[in-house]
């Protein structure tokens, strides 16, 4: 087809065939076609053709990697930009897949978690073989030989009641002592019961024997057989830093056993029960083993087992957003105290006290502790004495005194009918005077 029509004579575009629109030449040249060609195949349509050899083409050297194709004006454009196409989709694709495979990994692992079994058949648990020794003395001893002869206290009235802990004393005879504080709302009163709870659970009605309300202590009596009493002991051998154990029933709770040491010794401590009829100053067993209402009546004991006081108060910061629980504080009557006086009340029914007959307050002038005297009972040794209000007891028998609580405990501490000698200071100047004690 190109050499038919290819442009003949320097013309431009496509020839015209023989016999066709006249072409200018420059110059006359001979015909386009063959010469050996039996006729003009435009001219003669029975002229004769025939195919020719079939086309040769040069045979390119072989290359050694992968062969592109070379670019063409617009079909090589084309055909890269779709290969970038399907590189991209490629990538994607690839990336979907490995989202799929991982969150498909993830929720199976998480499936298989969740669905794990929650029972195990036959499955124990590891323990320790060798046993946990206690020796004598630990407070684990002490508490497991001293805890049957302590017990819990319930006083029941007709719309109100108490708990508070007790020491068996005496089993043969069933006393127990407690304070005067715990079980004074029942005395005298009809219908009234107080019950003693032991270690055991069992229970029995308890019996007021008598009670002391200048002590805060009281004896009750239950008939119960096979009782197990403490042993008492003595604060004559106690050193501060002793260890001590309390035992009793704080906030009802039977049982409860709390250690400490032993904080202060022959410490004056007033007590006032609410809502009962005690009265009186000790000179008390300090420490800081935990006591909390409850606990009051129980024992104190010390690393031989042997009850050295009863646990009776505590001092506390009650107020604005506090409970009044234990902060370190409590105070035992000491047990020499307390064998005295429930000795007395097992054989009489009622305890004595040795009284001065004054009434006093703590004071201090700057330079000098004691206590003021506000008045003076008449008939009393001392007004006997001659000793007169506003005076200031500085001493008694040459033991200083710096506060009311501690001249109260040294009198306390004789008998009825005992002389003591008293260091006042009156008018800036001091004068002993002698006072025989009378009976509280």
């Amino acid at each position: 087809m190109l050499r038919a029509f290819a442009p003949r004579d320097g013309a431009t575009g496509l020839g015209e065939p023989p016999g066709g629109r006249p072409v200018r030449r420059r110059t006359a040249v001979a015909p386009f076609w063959k010469a050996d060609a039996t006729a003009d195949p435009w001219r003669d349509p029975h002229a004769p053709a025939a195919l020719g050899a079939p086309a040769q083409y040069p045979q390119e050297p072989p290359q050694p990697g992968p062969v592109l194709p070379e670019p063409q004006p617009r079909g090589g454009k084309v055909r890269l930009r779709d290969l970038s196409v399907r590189l991209t989709v490629l990538g994607l694709l690839s990336l979907l897949l490995v989202g799929m495979v991982g969150g498909t990994t993830a929720w199976y692992l998480g499936r298989t978690a969740d669905e794990a079994p929650l029972l195990a058949e036959g499955t124990q648990l590891s323990e320790v073989s060798p046993g946990t020794s206690r020796e004598p003395g630990s407070i684990a001893d002490i508490a497991g030989r001293i805890m049957p002869a302590v017990v819990s206290i319930e006083v029941r009235l007709a719309s109100a009641g108490a708990t508070g802990s007790g020491v068996v004393v005496d089993a043969e005879g069933g006393y127990i002592v407690t304070n005067n504080h715990v079980i004074s709302g029942a005395a005298d009163v009809e219908g009234a019961e107080i019950r003693a709870v032991f270690s055991d659970g069992s229970g029995s009605t308890a019996r007021i024997v008598g009670r002391d309300p200048a002590s805060d202590l009281a004896v009750l009596k239950v008939e119960k057989p096979g009782l197990v009493a403490a042993s008492l002991g003595s604060v004559g051998d106690l050193v501060v830093g002793d260890p001590v154990v309390a035992i009793g029933s704080p906030l009802g709770l039977a049982g409860t056993v709390t250690s400490g040491i032993v904080s202060a010794l022959d410490r004056p401590v007033r007590l006032t029960g609410e809502g009962s009829d005690t009265n009186a100053v000790i000179s008390a067993v300090q420490t800081d083993a935990p006591i909390n209402p409850g606990n009051s009546g129980g024992a104190l004991v010390d690393a031989t087992g042997a009850v050295i006081g009863i646990n009776t108060a505590i001092a506390s910061v009650a107020g604005a957003g506090t409970t009044g629980g234990s902060i370190g504080l409590g105070f035992a009557i000491p047990i020499d105290t307390v064998r005295d006086i429930s000795e007395e009340l097992i054989t009489t029914g009622t305890a004595v006290h040795a009284s001065l007959g004054v009434n006093a307050r703590t004071v201090t002038d700057g330079t000098r502790d004691g206590a003021l005297v506000l008045n003076v009972e008449p008939g009393s040794g001392a007004a006997e004495a001659g000793v007169q209000e506003q005076d200031v007891v500085i001493a008694v028998d040459g033991e200083p005194v710096v506060s009311s609580e501690e001249l109260a405990v040294l009198v306390d501490a004789r008998e009825p009918g005992d002389t003591v000698t008293l260091e006042l200071v009156r008018g800036g100047s001091s004068r002993e005077v002698d006072v025989t004690l009378g009976v509280a």
